[in-house]
């Protein structure tokens, strides 16, 4: 299941940005951050896909969600216009960030670009 973070857990676990101008991941593994809110739409078509791959990839990438009405402050500090918005972040280099309900294939091709992580064999689900 996908974690929730507030600004306090969002600075131990992924980046500090009070005390870092530059990017500074503190996380071990890559990361899937979801900016969301309950009232919206295209956030709740997401939802079920980032527990899916949460599942697929268990142990290999963190998946986090940012409620943006309780977390502004932090929601403003990245910028965040429309949602959902999604933050890719690899173990190594910068993060990259995408707008819109992406459809689960285009999570799978930018964690395997972006994040350089395949899933884990055993955790795919057969359809």
């Amino acid at each position: 299941m996908p974690e929730e973070l507030t600004k306090v857990t969002f600075q131990e676990k992924v980046f500090n940005y009070e005390q870092n101008k530059e990017w500074k991941f503190e996380g071990k593994l890559p990361a899937i951050v979801d900016f969301w809110a309950e009232w919206c739409a295209p956030c709740r078509m997401v939802a079920p896909v980032l527990e899916e791959l949460s599942k697929e990839y268990e142990g290999k990438i963190n998946i986090y969600k940012v409620n943006t009405e309780n977390e502004q402050e932090l929601s403003a500090a990245f910028g965040i216009q429309s949602i959902p918005s999604l933050l890719f972040i690899p173990a190594d280099g910068q993060p990259q960030m995408a707008a819109g309900a992406l459809p689960k294939d285009a999570f799978v091709k930018i964690i395997d670009e972006v994040l350089k992580v395949k899933p884990v064999e055993s955790n795919l689900v057969e359809n």
